[in-house]
């Protein structure tokens, strides 16, 4: 990116599945958001919006953006907590080629675990198919 563009805030965009692998063309992250109290949907906009300003790659986040590591090597999380639990956005930084293309964090999806749990295999693993048919179909909204 052109460094007079360095400091422009990135989008926010949502993944949304493709047609031939959902037919009902769902969007994950917006579907996680909405099954959360209001007030938790408020604090993880306000980190992404921190973020997209900061730009992600230089963004602190207090602990409530980070990047993830060993198999979920490449995707950021946002950690809020709320009624027991805590819930994260998994999310990806987007760069593309094109230097007229404004980089976008993409939100993929999100999950909910108990406090002092481990994540299951089974909610990485959706998120990895989630990145995985980002990069083939490219889908957002």
């Amino acid at each position: 990116m052109p460094s007079d563009q360095a400091s422009v805030p990135w989008r926010i965009h949502f993944f949304q599945r493709d047609v031939s692998d959902d037919p009902a063309e769902a969007v994950p992250a917006r579907d996680f958001l909405e099954c959360l109290p209001e007030n938790l949907r408020a604090k993880f906009e306000a980190v992404l919006k921190a973020a997209a300003a900061a730009p992600p790659p230089k963004f602190r986040g207090g602990g409530k953006w980070k990047a993830m590591h060993g198999d979920m090597s490449g995707f950021y999380q946002i950690g809020i907590q709320g009624k027991g639990m805590n819930h994260r956005l998994v999310c990806l930084l987007h760069r593309p080629a094109d230097d007229n293309i404004e980089p976008s964090i993409v939100c993929l999806g999100g999950f909910s675990k108990r406090r002092r749990s481990a994540a299951r295999p089974r909610d990485y693993r959706r998120m990895r198919d989630y990145r995985d048919e980002f990069w083939r179909t490219g889908n957002v909204m």
